[in-house]
């Protein structure tokens, strides 16, 4: 009785052995060990690398990529990389990491860890930049079985510098599986180029036919020699018209992009002269040390990230305000303490200004030194948002456009819907009346001219972000701040906005052929014959400013 008993008992042992070996397999890493122990073709073609003749090691690199799984894409990527070695001792070839004491390494075949070994002990497989070329084929083909979709756009993306019948066909039977449309048309965009090498002209002729309106540099090349060798006059005559398409595709973008960096560039003025715009506007002040004033945020941003250099990511959203607080303390202390004595007298206080920006360069220079300071990037900020091949949108100059926008609006309604904004309003326009009604005007000034310094320290953070940080910094924006004031309307917000949209703009479109220099030159010019006709600018303010 006990010896069937027995047997049973043996076979579920033997079935949840099976049963368990199954779940190993096909868990994530089990078709890699599974390929790496017990595939020969796979163990054979890694020990094959170690050829001396290169040859014979690109014989190996497709053999290896024929057996398929991500050992082998981990062990082609090690060799690309460098990390590819063998044991002197037995020949084992190695995956190798550098550590303290030499190198940490790993069976290739097995993936099993072989601990720590000294420097002496392994040898690097040398490759060459042919065998290089047939691995990073290699790559690419074992990355189209990929589950990310990611990988196998990157994949045939690295395909298609080098089409071949082989790859066609290759490309042809993963397209009719592939899922991912994004993928699918880089497929098509692969098999396409492929054919352009096939003997039937019709053929040429479709291939070119998916081609028209690509923007991968890589299909203008292939169309250029199409238009140039072909032997049909009809295949050469579509080449041409297919690279006029993409010329004029190509011209659309460029526009594109120089409008956004026109924006861009309009932006940081926005943020640079918007707070001139109020202080002038109010005040009648001509504030040399505005710039100065720009100068101070930047450096504020420099102190936050010296302070918190483990939490960058966050940095800019404790330097903006501790920025706004630092650069308009020292407007409120500039205005209460030279400007106020000053009312009334414009020239004087255009030097007294111009004194305290030096001043305030000097301070620098003393406590920083006057070496330029470099500001990191949030990593949220960095890289760009790519439309297509042609048209790619930095994320910090993104960023920065959007902020000077909420900026903008944020100073709006601080004018449209507080106390303090229909004060300032009032003094603006008219302040012997604002005076008589109530109005502290003196009260008044000192909160205006912290607003207006408080947002040239804001514009400072953004420009940390664009160039490096240093005592004239605030220099080089002094000047075209003062000419999007003029231009917008002295005082005028929505002037100020578009003075500097249109100017940022201006000077973006003149720059491709006439040089940076001679492009702000025309712009002042410009402006002067501007005023000329229209002396009190875009969106003249009526009141005070009007009347003077």
């Amino acid at each position: 009785m006990n010896a069937p008993e027995l047997s049973k008992t043996e076979r579920k042992v033997k079935q949840g052995l099976l049963l368990l070996m199954l779940v190993i397999l096909t868990a994530p890493g089990g078709p890699a060990l599974a390929q790496s122990g017990d595939d020969p073709d796979f163990a054979e073609a890694v020990r094959a690398l170690n050829e001396r003749s290169f040859k014979r090691k690109a014989g190996a690199v497709r053999a290896l990529a024929a057996t398929g799984g991500p050992r082998s894409r981990e062990v082609l990527s090690a060799m690309l990389d460098g990390r590819l070695y063998y044991r002197k001792n037995d020949k084992t070839i190695v995956i190798a990491e550098a550590s303290e004491n030499g190198f940490r390494i790993v069976d290739a075949v097995t993936g099993s860890n072989l601990g720590e070994v000294g420097k002496r002990e392994i040898r690097k497989i040398r490759v060459n930049n042919q065998l290089r070329g047939t691995i990073r084929g290699a790559i690419a083909r074992l990355s189209l079985s990929d589950p990310d979709a990611g990988v196998r756009l990157d994949s045939v993306q690295r395909m298609l510098g080098g089409m071949t019948p082989e790859t066609v066909a290759l490309l042809m039977r993963a397209a009719e599986s592939e899922t991912d449309p994004r993928v699918r048309e880089k497929m098509a965009l692969g098999i396409a180029l492929g054919r352009l090498e096939d003997d039937g002209a019709d053929i040429r002729l479709a291939a070119i036919d998916t081609l028209t309106g690509s923007l991968e540099p890589i299909v203008r090349g292939a169309l250029n020699g199409v238009a140039a060798n072909d032997p049909d006059p009809d295949v050469r005559l579509a080449a041409e018209e297919a690279i006029k398409s993409i010329q004029a595709r190509l011209k659309a973008y460029a526009m594109i992009e120089t409008t956004f960096f026109g924006l861009s560039l309009g932006s940081v003025l926005l943020l640079a002269a918007i707070g001139l715009a109020i202080t002038f506007g109010v005040m009648g002040v001509i504030n040399m040390a505005h710039g100065e004033l720009i100068m101070l945020g930047a450096y504020t941003t420099y102190v936050v990230q010296l302070m918190m250099p483990n939490h960058i990511d966050y940095s800019l959203f404790v330097a903006v305000p501790l920025a706004f607080l630092v650069s308009g303390l020292f407007g409120v202390a500039i205005e209460r303490g030279v400007i106020r004595l000053l009312y009334g007298r414009p020239l004087e206080t255009l030097l007294a200004t111009f004194g305290i920006s030096l001043i305030l360069q000097q301070l620098v220079r003393s406590v920083f030194s006057p070496l330029n300071r470099s500001v990191s990037t949030p990593s949220w900020m960095s890289g760009s948002l790519e439309i297509n091949s042609a048209l790619s949108l930095t994320y910090n100059r993104l960023y920065i456009l959007l902020f000077a926008l909420m900026v903008f609006l944020a100073l709006l309604l601080i004018l449209k819907k507080t106390s303090l904004g229909l004060q300032v309003r009032a003094v603006a326009q008219n302040r012997a009346m604002a005076r008589a009604m109530g109005v502290r005007a003196q009260w008044v000034d000192a909160l205006t001219f912290g607003l207006g310094s408080g947002i040239a320290g804001v514009a400072g953070v953004a420009l940390s972000q664009l160039t490096n940080v240093g005592p004239n910094l605030g220099q080089a924006y002094i000047i075209d701040s003062f000419m999007v004031v003029v231009f917008g309307g002295v005082g005028n917000l929505w002037g100020t906005l578009v003075g500097s949209m249109t100017l940022g703009v201006a000077n973006k479109f003149l720059e491709p052929w006439a040089g940076a220099v001679l492009a702000k030159i025309l712009v002042l010019v410009f402006i002067i014959a501007f005023i000329q006709k229209r002396p009190r600018g875009l969106f003249p303010q009526k009141g005070r400013a009007a009347e003077n």
